[in-house]
């Protein structure tokens, strides 16, 4: 099994994802361990003095003015893990709940959060262990952090509340400990803080949604292509020379995705009649103009999950120099924003699909194709009600496209009086790539079956492997009306588990 190993200075990406999604086992380098040991050090020295410390002697939020006595110290960490794992509504995808805690380990290991090293330890043995805290959708403003959701996982660090074992069944955590040999850990001073102060769960959920992303805009590219090809468009808008002079780089890749695609096609340029067609419409046209621009938004919000995965985000810190200060970069304003960013984006690439779809089923835009590409249209009504299916999705996107972020809600007695909503935007980015891969699908459905219909005309290779794939995968082509979803089921798949873009790129080599 592949091994994650945790150090101080952060984790990659391809890290998060092999233990989020891949079930990596993860280690602690030497260093880590050296680092949280003397951290350690300074948060016990600091404990031992009369003076407050936030975090360390002090209650939290706005009772951080009540000095806390050594022997309450304990009870207080367990306390605030108890107090704050208070969320509600439905359980969070496994996956994100690993990446919440894979991220919370890493940025324990920095050395600035005085957690110590078996508290660390426990968190990897639990992550190995395949044991899943049961986390619940609501609960996190996205200040102090994600706050509910890892309480839940420090809840399970101690041996309370519940989480899924390795089997898929949700039992008590202290018996999943238990048989798996992994001890409760007792919280000392600070640590019950350090471990629920941080934007884990929405940098998490970026990290997956900008994988999946990567993968469907080259999905998007493939089917912005087909549709072209299935509507007789012209392949001149994508020549480089005329991207080079609009130079953003997403654009330009998408456009040369679009053209790999189309090389050697037999479609690209003919017309139904003698009237030449001097452009096509803008939902071909300006295909890489909208998806080049969520590429680009892409490599912004990239950037920033770089940024993100090399800090460590507590409150307080320890500092090298011995310090303990209070701070606020557990504030999740930058991970939020581009959690938005993305589901603007992504409404839009649904949204420029679903008009390449509707133009392919409308006989009076189609240049040729028969109703809804139908076998017999009136006896049979084709796509038509695909295209339904598409536009309401097209529609929810929108909806998921209004910002999280632009919101604030005031908290803890006006102490914690502007948040981020990092996390619900994060959710909702989840429910947008859905819904993206969804209303590719259905685009490849479409266009798949009127390049079929075009006869006497021959389809780029890259197409025609496209199609022999996605028929192969149970995805049936022309014919009268049959039972449509599992049809679409099965092209959701083919686009889910990247076999579209597999199809093409064994034809064309790695898309952009």
């Amino acid at each position: 099994m592949h091994t994650v190993v945790v150090g101080t200075s952060g984790v990659t990406a391809s890290d998060v994802l092999a233990v989020a999604r891949g079930g990596a086992r993860v280690e602690l380098s030497a260093e880590a361990v050296a680092a949280l040991a003397a951290a350690r050090e300074i948060v016990d020295a600091l404990a031992a003095k009369p003076d407050p410390v936030y975090g360390v002697s002090t209650g939290f939020g706005a009772l951080a003015t009540r000095h806390i006595s050594q022997e309450l110290r304990a009870q207080l960490q367990r306390n605030i893990v108890r107090s704050h794992a208070a969320g509600m509504g439905p359980r969070v995808e496994r996956e994100v709940v690993r990446a919440l805690m894979f991220l919370r380990l890493k940025t324990v290991c920095s050395g600035h959060t005085g957690v110590r090293p078996e508290v660390a330890q426990t968190m990897a043995d639990v992550l190995n262990a395949g044991i899943t805290p049961v986390v619940h959708e609501y609960g996190s403003l996205g200040c102090s952090g994600d706050l509910a959701p890892l309480s839940h996982c420090a809840l399970t660090l101690m041996g309370e509340g519940d989480a899924e074992g390795p089997d898929g069944v949700v039992r008590p955590a202290g018996e999943l400990l238990a048989e798996h040999g992994i001890q409760p850990v007792e919280l000392r001073e600070k640590e019950g803080l350090a471990l629920l102060n941080g934007t884990d769960g929405m940098l998490g959920m970026l990290i997956m949604a900008l994988a999946d992303l990567d993968t469907l805009y080259k999905s998007a590219d493939v089917t912005a292509a087909l549709s072209l090809e299935a509507l007789l468009g012209t392949d001149k808008v994508l020549a480089p020379e005329l991207h080079a002079i609009r130079p953003h780089p997403g654009q330009g890749a998408s456009a040369a995705n679009m053209l790999a695609v189309l090389k050697g096609s037999g479609l690209t340029g003919h017309h139904q009649d003698d009237a030449p067609r001097v452009q096509d419409a803008y939902s071909v046209r300006c295909a890489p103009q909208v998806a080049g621009a969520g590429r680009d938004t892409m490599a912004h919000a990239r950037l920033v999950a770089e940024r993100e995965l090399a800090s460590a985000v507590d409150n307080p810190v320890v500092l090298p120099d011995g310090r303990v200060e209070s701070n606020g970069n557990f504030h999740g304003a930058p991970v939020a924003y581009v959690l938005d960013f993305l589901a603007v984006a992504a409404a839009d690439l649904g949204s420029i699909a679903e008009r390449r779809t509707d133009r392919l089923l409308d006989k009076n835009r189609s240049h040729g194709l028969p109703p809804f590409l139908a076998d017999d249209a009136g006896v049979d009504s084709g796509l038509m009600i695909a295209q339904y299916t598409q536009a309401a999705l097209v529609s929810e996107m929108k909806r998921l496209a209004v910002p999280a972020s632009a919101d604030s809600i005031p908290s803890s007695a006006m102490q914690e009086d502007h948040v981020s909503m990092g996390w619900s935007a994060a959710r909702k980015l989840r429910t947008a790539v859905d819904n993206l891969t969804r209303i590719i699908a259905i685009e490849l459905y479409a266009a798949t079956r009127a390049i079929e219909l075009r006869e006497g005309l021959t389809p780029a290779p890259a197409s025609r492997a496209v199609i022999e794939a996605v028929r192969a995968a149970g995805v049936q082509g022309p014919g009268p009306d049959r039972f449509l979803a599992p049809d679409l089921a099965a092209a959701d798949a083919f686009v889910r588990g990247g076999h579209l873009v597999a199809a093409v790129e064994a034809v064309t080599g790695p898309l952009q």
